[in-house]
């Protein structure tokens, strides 16, 4: 079985045909003992005037450009977090190697193969939140676009009472009173497309976003329920001085989970009725998981779950949610 090194890219299901294993190569595996990780930092982002955006931006669009500020935070969080898990992954691996015993090595670099993948389920989130993140930035845009409007209208408005005020007989006031209709003629077709774009833009980001979590939160359960079974496969009977324990033999059984897991993230797709009918947007929508209280189980079984592989003979320990 060829090692694939982590250095250059993330391990991804697509290439567990070629490689079962997170290891990387002995020049990695050298430099990480010497407290040299493979995975690397972010590099910092110079000096910019992005950062004084903020102090000029419109009434209009300030909240909104500081929610997408913060956006900004927690994709780079979840994207730190991606990075943390694949280079844990790959610790424990190594750490499974440098045990000498066979079992652990072997059900630890395949536990560090699913916990990789969890990794790259991150990265990917992170990569939904940007992608809804620029979608709020069409609101914003907008918001910005609209607020020269508002002014312009509130200006001859201001003006308006002013001379009124001041000099009620002035025959700018007939002027200003022109202007003024156009000005609310223009704010008026302005003010329709921002709530317009509102709307669409809004429904259209978080749907994304909601519909991201959804994917990341049903592909890690899948692989941490595949890792429930890797971990069945570790013999953890207690041995006194002396005795030897029985050798491993189940490392076609942990390759066999690895191709399940694949397959099972492979076959994934989203629930269709979880997107509402536009046709129907009227009416309030069902919930999703109303009359769905039970605890979902899984039973821990060897490898070859229906996938046209022999169970083995044995039953394996059934596993909920809350452990029982």
């Amino acid at each position: 079985m060829s090692r694939k090194s982590t250095d250059s890219s993330r391990f991804s299901f697509t290439q567990w045909n070629r490689s079962l294993s997170i290891r990387s190569s002995k020049n990695s595996r050298s430099s990480a003992s010497s407290g040299h990780h493979s995975t690397t930092t972010p590099s910092r982002k110079g000096f910019s005037l992005s950062s004084l955006r903020g102090t000029v931006q419109p009434e209009l669009s300030k909240r909104l450009y500081k929610l997408i500020k913060s956006e900004n935070n927690l994709i780079n969080a979840h994207s730190e977090a991606a990075r943390e898990r694949v280079s844990i992954a790959t610790q424990l691996s190594e750490w499974g190697e440098q045990t000498a015993d066979e079992s652990i090595s072997d059900v630890s670099d395949k536990i560090g193969v699913l916990l990789s993948e969890m990794g790259e389920q991150e990265d990917n989130y992170a990569h939904a939140l940007d992608d809804s993140r620029s979608i709020l930035k069409t609101i914003r845009n907008t918001e910005k676009s609209v607020q020269p409007s508002r002014d312009g209208k509130s200006k001859i408005t201001d003006e308006i009472a002013r001379l009124k005020a001041k000099e009620p007989e002035s025959t700018r006031l007939v002027v200003l009173e022109q202007e003024l209709v156009r000005a609310e003629a223009e704010n008026l077709v302005a003010e329709a497309q921002l709530t317009n774009i509102t709307r669409q833009k809004l429904k259209e980001a978080y749907q994304a976003e909601f519909l991201a979590t959804i994917e990341r939160a049903d592909k890690q359960i899948i692989l941490a329920k595949h890792g429930l079974r890797l971990l069945q496969l570790l013999d953890d009977t207690p041995v006194v001085p002396g005795d030897t324990r029985p050798a491993y033999a189940h490392a076609s059984q942990a390759r066999q989970i690895l191709n399940d897991a694949e397959d099972d993230l492979r076959d994934w797709r989203h629930n269709g009725s979880l997107l509402l009918d536009s046709d129907n947007t009227s009416s309030v929508p069902k919930s999703p998981v109303a009359g769905n209280n039970q605890v979902d189980t899984m039973p821990v079984l060897p490898a070859g779950k229906g996938k046209g592989v022999d169970r083995g003979r044995e039953a394996g320990t059934v596993v909920t949610a809350n452990g029982a």
